[in-house]
């Protein structure tokens, strides 16, 4: 108990603790996407992935839960240490430009795309679960169909998973190099990493919506 009243009383513990928040964050968009991909085997190979992943049963719902509680520690850790970093001077994670640190577009715009995405899983949470109450007579590829085909949805989506790859091109080497990361060896590889992994969100997660429409 001693060590998580550390963690949230000093600065770096709350960037600590931020950052394998955004990790798991991380992780769970890469499984995420993994199992949508799917997708491109045609709807049977979609609607055994969604069943698939429905048959986990209470492993699901724990790893819900664990996403949601995730959420709330990295979304109050961030407006905690904004609101800090404001009063002193604004520093976000612990920056070593011999490990490819410096000031980014998407450095200098986190808190933003951070609350932009916040919003986003809102609007993909509800408007997906409002199609899903009629799941009785439509399978889940046939769901998406129905949301994406909506053309307002389909832009929020698309300006959704950019912003989200913005995000996760600066987050994913400065968590790791907030976790201690940093030596220079590796920094550089790391922050160019994050720049693929961040191509491989937008172009992954931006390339479904298009592909279930193809495929209807």
């Amino acid at each position: 108990m001693t060590w998580v009243l550390r963690m949230f009383s000093t600065s770096i513990g709350k960037k600590q603790l931020m950052a394998v928040t955004g990790l798991l964050f991380l992780l769970f968009l890469t499984t995420h996407l993994l199992g949508n991909l799917s997708i491109y085997g045609g709807s049977p190979a979609f609607v055994a992935y969604a069943e698939h992943l429905h048959a986990l049963g209470k492993l699901l719902v724990v790893a819900e839960v664990g996403l949601v509680v995730a959420l709330i520690i990295h979304v109050t850790l961030a407006v905690i240490l904004f609101f800090e970093n404001r009063r002193s001077r604004p520093v976000k994670y612990a920056v070593d430009k011999s490990g490819g640190g410096g000031r980014t577009f998407s450095s200098r715009t986190m808190p933003y795309t951070g609350l932009l995405i916040l919003g986003f899983i809102v609007v993909h949470l509800t408007t997906f679960s409002h199609h899903i109450v009629d799941q009785t007579t439509r399978n889940i590829f046939q769901i998406a169909v129905a949301v994406f085909s909506q053309k307002l949805y389909l832009a929020i989506y698309l300006l959704g998973v950019l912003v989200v790859a913005f995000h996760v091109r600066h987050g994913l080497w400065s968590a790791f190099q907030t976790v201690g990361a940093n030596h220079p060896k590796y920094m550089p590889f790391i922050q160019k990493l994050s720049i693929v992994f961040a191509v491989i969100v937008a172009i992954g997660f931006g390339s479904l919506p298009l592909a279930i429409l193809a495929l209807r």
